[in-house]
This record gives structure tokens, sequence and C-alpha cells, in this order.
């Protein structure tokens, strides 16, 4: 039995419905990422969970106990939770020590134990040394990480996080998801994190589920949700990716409006209706002229726009009917606008999305 459960989660706002009916089970120990663009549930979910809001339909199940359905919600303070929000949330005229010790000190607990705790979570969290100071004498990621720790050292059943590095700068966000990974490794707490950053979710979670509209699209490991996208939805919204639309030609083949047959090494093709083909940009091919002995996938193009990135060409180019694409090239594959190219869709890399 999983350790976390909501079953057929519901939450209105008036007439207005945030949350519709989410199944989710969540193992003890892992790190859950609830991913999605602003307005899609996810918050709301979270705050569900935390027991900040009432549930108007399903159930919440923390280790085979109801803390949230219809009839009765538990309160946030009697859920043994911890939560970390956009805002670090410090007491200003605390020192770091202080606002560690702060959950500690209510649950009334000896001051060697609070010494012993606050000294270990300070230790794993990399804080010891700035023990002394104020929030003010403080980095962001510092504050980040002051905030971790007073989350971690009350030993939480379960750890939330809403969107908790949406504050920092670029540098300081991807150093912080490492070492919300790092300590997650260390501590293994049943975590839901939530964030619309898909680099977050690929780089801290166990289980990542892309919600989309309060439902869930689609749940699985950072490599199955980038590698086997079952929806449009999650292709576009994971990566980044090329959508082709076309119907049936046989049982692995998309044929677009334009003649361009698409073989589909995975997903499904619709046996009736329009099916979409997803490849991603990275994995598309150019070149100069008509790879030798290769009919189907390929396709003449037109460049629209080529920009210089570094470690590689970014290319934007236009197939027979109009329709664009974006591939990435080599750096020393340089072609400026105007010019023909052909592009080649490795079978292996197109799949088909009949959902």
């Amino acid at each position: 039995m999983a350790f976390l459960e909501l079953d057929g989660l519901t939450k209105n706002y008036g007439s207005f419905q945030a949350v519709k009916g989410i199944d989710l089970a969540v193992e003890r120990g892992h790190l859950v990422c609830l991913l999605g663009p602003s307005g899609c549930g996810k918050t709301t979910t979270l705050r569900l969970v935390a027991g900040f809001v009432p549930a108007n339909g399903g159930q919440i199940r923390v280790g085979g106990k109801i803390v949230s359905s219809a009839g009765a919600t538990v309160p946030p303070e009697d859920r043994n939770m911890s939560m970390i929000f956009q805002s670090y949330a410090l007491w200003p005229h605390m020192t770091v020590f202080g606002n560690v010790a702060y959950g500690l000190k209510l649950r009334k607990l000896p001051a060697n134990e609070i010494r012993r705790r606050v000294d270990e979570i300070l230790a794993a969290t990399r804080l010891s040394q700035l023990a002394d100071r104020y929030p003010g004498e403080l980095s962001g990621g510092q504050q980040q990480r002051v905030s971790l720790a007073r989350a971690l050292v009350i030993k939480p059943e379960i750890l939330l996080l809403d969107e908790p590095l949406s504050n920092l700068d670029a540098n300081l966000r991807e150093e912080m998801r490492f070492e919300i990974r790092r300590l997650h490794d260390e501590f293994r707490y049943t975590t839901v994190y939530v964030t619309h950053d898909q680099s977050e979710a690929m780089t801290t979670a166990d289980l990542i589920v892309v919600m989309n509209d309060g439902r869930i699209e689609q749940a699985g490991s950072p490599e199955d949700i980038y590698e086997r996208p079952e929806t449009e939805f999650v292709a576009r919204f994971i990566g980044g990716t090329n959508i082709l639309k076309g119907r049936r030609g046989d049982v692995a083949t998309v044929v677009r409006p334009d003649g361009l047959a698409l073989q589909c090494r995975s997903g499904t093709v619709a046996g009736e209706g329009e099916t979409a083909v997803s490849v991603r940009q990275h994995d598309i091919h150019l070149s100069r002229t008509k790879p030798n002995g290769i009919e189907t996938n390929t396709a003449p193009a037109t460049v629209v726009r080529q920009i210089y990135l570094g470690s590689h060409r970014d290319y934007l180019v236009s197939l027979g009917d109009g329709e664009t694409v974006r591939a990435f090239a080599p750096v020393d594959f340089a072609v400026p606008p105007g010019d023909q190219v052909w592009v080649r869709f490795p079978p292996e890399r197109c799949r088909a999305l009949a959902r």
C-alpha cells in the first residue's frame, strides 16, 4: 500500500473546478513532482495535502489513515507535515540557529535535544558556519537552505514544497536543484514538490506527475515522461518537441497532407482520424543533400531562421506545405535563411500520439 494516497480528489471554488478527480499513489520515501503550467491545479493539490483547504470530494490518506475527505479534514497542525513556500518566511529577528530550532521549541523538546538536532541538520545543509547570522546577512541560496533545514529538523512524515526556487537567479536555481536531491537522498522523506520548471522536476523527482486543467495527464519516471509521452500536451511541455499531424498509412506510419510519410517506432497510430507525431528538435537531422536511398521520413525544406547558440545552431525550417519545424544542428552546419535543406525524422525517434 502506498504511503500517501489521493483517491478521486476534487476541489471546487464556486462553479470552477480546480482539481478534477485526481488519483495518485506515492510510496514512502519517494519524491514526487507535480509539474504543469500556471492554473493546472498543482498548487491547489498541494494545499489539499497540507490541509490548508478542504476537499469537495474524494479522500487523502497517509499511512492508510484518512486526513481529508468531503466530510472531514484533519487540521494542518495535526498532520506532521512540513511545507516550504515560495517566500522563505524566515524570522528576521532570529539567527539561523533560532529559525531552525523554532519548531522544536514549540514542541517543547529538551534544550540538549534541540541543540543536537539543530547542529545535525545545519551540518547536513552546510550551514554550520552561518548559525549565528541573521536572514538579512544571507544570500538567497543560503536562506533557501535555512528554510529546508527548518522543515527537515522536525522529522515530518511528508515534506511539501511549493515552487521553492522561484525567487532564485538561474545559477542558484540550478545549484539548489541538486542540493534538494542530495538532501532527499540523505533523509528519504516522502516529498511532494510543486514546480512549473521541467528541469527542476527532471533533476529532483523519482516520479513526475504532469498536470493539465485540474487533471493528471501522465505520471512516470523522468525518463518515461521524456522518452515516452502519452499525449501531445506532455510531449510539448516536457523538453519541447515538434508535432506533425496526419492519418494512418499502415500500422506504424502516419501520412501528412503534403504526402510526407512518417514511420514511427514507438507510440500508437490511430485507426481513424488524426494522429500527432512527436519528434524532438535535437533528434532531427539536417543535410544539404538528400540522404542516399532514404525515401520515408525525409523531406525538402527551406531555412526560415538560423541562430548560433555556441553549442549548436537553432534552425526553423519550412516544409512544402508551409508548416515549420524547429531543429538543432552542429555549429559547423551553417546554412543561411532562404536556402534549401533536407530534413530527416529518424523513425526510432518518431513517437505516434493517438491519444
